[in-house]
């Protein structure tokens, strides 16, 4: 029967149901206490009347026995009748009590019927004592701000990369017009506009590769696969060695590095930028950053290519905003728990308070600096630790440029 009742509408609400159990307990207590009340009742003895200087008669005792079951029955009627009445009188303040313990809930309901995309500023901020529905209105009204800081901060993404889009696009319609216009351009000027067309084209690709890289990371892992930050961190060190870190880096990167190499020997190599690679090469006369590594076994679980692209990410940032003569520090070691990457840089100073604004898309301290990278190194960085659930530090150094240590979980190589 409770079955069947729970599909009637009356009863589908929480405040029906607190009302059903409300009344229902209150008739079951006091059906119990009625119970126990009459029992008692009814096996006490009842009063023997006595007449004076004679022992009980028959019909004494008979009248004392039916004046005792009519003091029973009365008492059984009177009950039934006072417990029905409280019954309903249960039902009716369980149904206001009900209500007003539930009245929270239901503007909060209100209210985030109210909230959309438009207006997911708003918050519930539900007054009252800190009660389990004080906390829960709390939980939603932070995961409200959550959301708002999501959108305020895909808005922003969205129109940055509108903005990096848009202008190597305009470059290329002026090109290509001025191309169309000028009917006496000879070969060379030709082949000198589609070599600046190709560049533009490549800084499109390499923008776009970075946004897909961005999302793939953002988008978590499907597997994990053993891999050894060491192994990773001296093949882009070779890369360095041979043509330059060829990966999108666009903030100074880096992390404090204090481990050995596996083989006993640190490593140290010029780190220009070479030809083929996104990196410019230095102007003349300026030295290129010294790559110093000291890399020993930390073993972890994740994505290799994304681990391999933060890593170059670094490397990149660090050798591309650094002073002449610089140099560059990379480290890998197991710490505890914990496999870590460092890279630490000398590059230019860096506000202690402007660190966070470099691992957002887009973000570049330096907006008067002329390249063709689009601020998204460290934000891939970001991402990449984040789904691998890698804990991320950046400090700004006292003496100029940027440490940078990331914590993988360690696991064991296989």
């Amino acid at each position: 029967m409770v079955r069947s009742l729970r599909h009637l509408a009356v009863f589908r609400t929480v405040r029906s149901r607190l009302t059903l159990v409300y009344g229902a307990l209150f008739a079951a207590t006091g059906a119990v206490l009625l119970a126990i009340t009459y029992l008692l009742v009814l096996t006490s003895r009842p009063p023997t009347p006595l007449v004076a200087g004679e022992g009980p008669t028959g019909d004494l005792r008979a009248l004392a026995r039916h004046q005792h079951q009519a003091m029973l029955e009365n008492l059984l009627l009177k009950s039934v009748m006072a417990l029905a009445l409280m019954a309903v009188i249960s039902f009716v303040v369980g149904w206001l009590v009900a209500g007003r313990m539930l009245r929270p809930l239901r503007t909060m309901n209100s209210a985030i019927k109210r909230i959309s995309a438009r207006n997911v500023h708003e918050r519930l901020a539900l007054p009252g004592p800190r009660d389990e529905l004080r906390n829960l209105a709390d939980t939603v009204d932070g995961l409200l701000e959550r959301l708002h800081s999501a959108f305020d901060a895909r808005k922003r993404f969205v129109a940055n990369a509108a903005h990096e889009l848009r202008t190597p696009l305009t470059l290329e319609h002026a090109l290509l017009e001025e191309s169309l216009l000028d009917e006496d351009r000879d070969v060379s000027s030709m082949r000198s506009t589609m070599a600046r067309l190709l560049d533009l084209s490549e800084q499109q690709g390499r923008l776009l590769e970075s946004l897909l890289t961005l999302a793939e990371s953002e988008g978590g892992l499907d597997h994990r696969d053993p891999l050894d930050l060491a192994e990773i961190a001296e093949r882009v060190v070779r890369t360095a060695e041979e043509a330059g870190p060829r990966v999108d880096g666009d903030n100074p990167g880096a992390g404090e590095g204090n481990g050995s190499r596996a083989d006993g020997n640190s490593h140290c190599t010029d780190a220009a930028p070479g030809p083929g690679g996104h990196g410019r090469p230095p102007a003349a006369g300026r030295p290129s950053p010294r790559l110093v590594a000291a890399i020993a076994h930390a073993p972890t679980a994740g994505d290799p290519a994304l681990v391999e692209r933060l890593i170059a990410n670094l490397v990149d940032n660090a050798v591309r905003y650094n002073v002449p003569g610089g140099r560059v520090d990379i480290s890998t070691r197991a710490e505890g728990d914990r496999a870590v990457v460092s890279i630490a840089n000398t590059g230019p100073a860096i506000p202690p308070e402007q660190v966070y604004r470099l691992f957002e898309p887009f973000q570049r301290l330096d907006r008067t600096r002329v390249d063709d990278h689009h601020g998204l190194g460290l934000s891939i960085v970001r991402a990449i630790a984040v789904a691998h659930d890698a804990r991320l530090t950046a400090d700004a150094r006292p003496q100029g440029g940027l440490a940078i240590e990331i914590h993988f979980p360690l696991a064991g190589l296989r």
